[in-house]
């Protein structure tokens, strides 16, 4: 499909300060990661793949088709680095996947036949509830 380790050094990462807890030490550490991948520039993907993705990840790119993704989980960076690495590789798996079209099938004569069936005797069990006509 694709090469991890290529693409994973297409990566840019830019570390800034994250909110939430953690106190003073908040203040004077950089623990969010926010990595940017460029779809039009990457070496290691085809045209095809490059195309489904845009198609696949058009909400989430920018208009000169960069994802940036975000990731302040955790108060270290390192692991927050390991975790936005992971999201991005999931998400270039999963919207890599074509989806089959789906063939719609027939209606079996079996299951036709029930219904008609079972709606003439329902209209029949309808009209048995009328009074008789009286002449």
């Amino acid at each position: 499909m694709f090469d991890e380790n290529a693409i994973l050094n297409e990566l840019s990462f830019k570390f800034i300060r994250s909110s939430g807890a953690g106190g003073q030490h908040v203040n004077k550490t950089s623990s969010k990661v926010e990595l940017t991948f460029d779809l039009e520039n990457s070496q290691f993907l085809n045209d095809d793949q490059k195309e489904l993705l845009k198609t696949n990840l058009k909400t989430r790119l920018t208009k000169e088709n960069v994802l940036i993704l975000q990731c302040g989980e955790s108060r270290s960076q390192h692991k927050n680095k390991s975790i936005i690495m992971q999201r991005f590789l999931d998400l270039i798996a999963a919207n890599l996947i074509e989806e089959k079209d789906r063939i719609p099938t027939k209606i079996p004569r079996a299951v036709v036949r029930k219904r008609l069936t079972n709606k003439r005797k329902t209209s029949e069990k309808k009209a048995k509830r009328k009074p008789p006509e009286i002449d």
